[in-house]
C-alpha cells in the first residue's frame, strides 16, 4: 500500500534526491566523463593510435580460429577415465548432472556409448601438460600456453557459437572482435589496414563473424591474400599512376565539400579515409606480403615446404601474421578453413581430425618460436579456439557430435599468465565442471590485456550502450589467466 508522504517529507526526498545525483554527477566529471573507456574518433582518421583505459600488456592480437570445433577429448583435455570407458555407456552421475542444465541437448544424435581418444598422450614441458599426437609440435611450446579448460557456448550450432565467439552474440548483426578492438585502440601503423583477415574459405556463418556490425564503417576488417598482390587490383594501371595523387586529392576535396552538410554519416566518412588508406598501402601491403623476403630457414621451419599443400597454405597465413603485427597491425584474424567442412566429425573423426591437425601444428608452433624469438610474444596475444568441442561420446561411424557444454582454447603471450590450466571438464571431459567460462568472460579478459574497458567500451545503438561483453556487470576477466 502506498502512503503519500506529507510536505515535509517530500522537500526532504527532492533534496535527498538532488543531492544524489549531484554526487552522482560530480563522480561522473572525476573519471574524466559520462564514458572513460569510450574511444574520441577522428571521423576522417579512425585509425590514430588511442591511449587505452589502463596499461595492457598486450599490443596486439592474433587470433587462430579452427573452424567447425575440434574435439577437446582428442587434443588438449585428457581423460584417463574416458580411455577406460571406451564402449561403454555415460555414467549415470554425470548423465543426470547434464541433463540438469541448458546443455542437456548434448546427448542428441549421439550414441550412449563413450569413444575413447584414438590417439596418443604425453605431458610435455616443465608444466607436464598433457598433449595428444595431433599436436606434437604446439606441444613443446606448453610452457607459453595458457589452456581453458571450461569454455561453454550457448548453442550447439556452429553459425550461432561462432557468432558468438566473434561478437558475443548468437545473433548475427553483432560487432566483431576485431571491430571492437581497432575502435578502441586505433592502430599502430596508418599505411596498413587495423584489421586484417585471412582465409581460404571463411567461417561457417560468413561474413556476419567478422562484420563491424553497428560500429562506424571504418572498423571493418580487410582481407589480405598470402599469395601474389595481397590486395587485388591495388595498383593503379602504369598509365595513371602519375597522376594519381592529383586525382586522389581532387577527389577528396569534392567528397569533403559532399560531407560537410552530413557530418555522422560514417559510411561516407570511411570511404574518404578508404582512398587514403588505399594510396598508402600501395607500397606497405606489397612490402608486408613480400613472403620470399624472410629466410630460408624460417620459412621452411613454419611448414613452407611441406610435402601438403594445405599446411603450406596455412603457414604463409602465420608467416603472414607475424610480419603484420611486427609492423603495428592490431588484429590479425587467421581461419584454418581450406574448405566446406572444417573440424566437424559427426563421422570417421580420425579421417577428418589428422589431417587438419597436420595442416596448423606446424605452422602455429612456428609462429609461437618466432614471435618469441623476436620479443613479439610479449605484446601479442595469441588465441587459439573455436566455436566448441566436441562430446565424448560417440556418432555415427566412430564420430563425434557438437558439445557446447565444455571445450578448451588456449592463450599465449600479451600478459598471459603462462603453463597454466585454467578450469576443468568432468571424468570425460562432456560439461565445464570447474570454472566455467562463458565467451563474454573472455571477452572481458582479451580487452583487459589489450589495456582497455570492457564496460566503458561501448557504442551507443537506438539509445542503448551497445558492449562487447553484454550488459554492465555480466562479465569479467577470467580468474588466473592475466599475469
Amino acid at each position: 500500500m502506498f502512503i503519500s508522504p506529507g510536505i515535509g517529507s517530500r522537500r526532504s526526498f527532492l533534496s535527498q534526491m538532488g543531492a544524489g545525483l549531484g554526487a552522482v554527477a560530480l563522480s561522473t566529471l572525476a573519471r574524466g566523463g559520462v564514458n572513460p573507456g569510450k574511444p574520441v574518433l577522428d571521423p576522417l582518421n579512425p585509425f590514430a593510435p588511442r591511449v587505452p583505459a589502463r596499461v595492457g600488456r598486450a599490443r596486439s592480437v592474433i587470433f587462430l580460429f579452427m573452424v567447425g570445433g575440434p574435439s577437446q577429448v582428442d587434443t588438449f583435455d585428457y581423460k584417463p577415465l574416458l580411455q577406460k570407458l571406451g564402449g561403454k555407456p555415460v555414467p549415470e552421475t554425470i548423465r543426470k548432472a547434464v541433463e540438469g542444465t541448458k546443455h542437456a541437448n548434448v546427448f542428441h544424435g549421439c550414441k550412449d556409448e563413450l569413444m575413447a581418444s584414438p590417439y596418443g598422450w604425453r605431458q610435455y614441458g616443465r608444466s607436464g601438460m598433457w598433449v595428444s599426437d595431433l599436436y606434437p609440435q604446439v606441444a613443446e611450446h606448453v610452457d607459453d600456453l595458457c589452456f581453458i579448460h571450461s569454455m561453454q557456448a550457448d548453442s550447439n550450432n556452429h553459425g550461432p557459437a561462432s557468432y558468438q565467439m566473434h561478437t558475443g552474440d548468437i545473433r548475427p548483426g553483432k560487432a566483431s572482435l576485431g571491430s571492437w578492438v581497432t575502435y578502441g585502440l586505433g592502430t599502430e601503423n596508418q599505411d596498413l589496414p587495423a584489421y586484417v583477415m585471412l582465409f581460404d574459405a571463411g567461417p561457417l556463418g560468413g561474413a556476419a563473424n567478422y562484420s563491424n556490425g553497428f560500429l562506424p564503417a571504418a572498423f571493418q576488417p580487410t582481407r589480405l591474400r598470402d599469395r601474389g598482390t595481397p590486395v587485388l587490383d591495388l595498383l593503379p594501371p602504369p598509365e595513371l599512376a602519375d597522376g594519381q595523387r592529383r586525382s586522389l586529392d581532387f577527389i577528396r576535396d569534392l567528397n569533403l565539400v559532399h560531407r560537410e552538410p552530413r557530418a555522422g554519416h560514417t559510411a561516407l566518412d570511411a570511404r574518404i579515409a578508404s582512398y587514403e588508406l588505399a594510396y598508402r598501402m600501395q607500397s606497405a601491403a606489397l612490402e608486408v606480403g613480400d613472403l620470399e623476403r624472410e629466410p630460408e630457414g624460417l620459412r621452411r621451419g613454419y611448414g613452407w615446404d611441406h610435402r601438403d599443400a594445405k599446411t603450406r597454405n596455412f603457414a604463409r597465413k602465420c608467416l603472414m601474421s607475424r610480419r603484420l603485427v611486427e609492423r603495428g597491425v592490431r588484429f590479425v584474424q587467421v581461419y584454418d578453413m581450406p574448405d566446406k567442412d572444417g573440424w566437424d566429425a559427426h563421422a570417421k573423426l580420425t579421417d577428418n581430425h589428422t589431417p587438419r591437425a597436420r595442416w596448423t601444428d606446424e605452422p602455429i608452433a612456428a609462429l609461437l618460436a618466432d614471435l618469441k624469438q623476436r620479443g613479439l610474444l610479449d605484446t601479442t596475444l595469441v588465441i587459439w579456439a573455436s566455436e566448441f568441442g566436441r562430446t565424448p561420446m560417440m556418432q555415427g561411424e566412430l564420430g563425434r557430435q557438437h558439445n557446447a557444454a565444455g571445450f578448451t582454447l588456449w592463450m599465449a603471450g600479451g600478459g598471459v599468465r603462462a603453463g597454466q590450466r585454467i578450469g576443468s571438464t568432468d571424468e570425460i571431459g562432456l560439461m565445464a565442471a570447474e570454472q566455467p567460462v562463458h565467451f563474454r568472460d573472455l571477452h572481458a579478459t582479451i580487452l583487459t590485456a589489450l589495456g582497455l574497458d570492457y564496460e566503458g567500451l561501448s557504442f551507443e545503438v537506438n539509445a542503448r550502450q551497445e558492449r562487447l561483453t553484454g550488459v554492465a556487470g555480466g562479465a569479467q576477466p577470467i580468474a588466473g589467466v592475466l599475469a
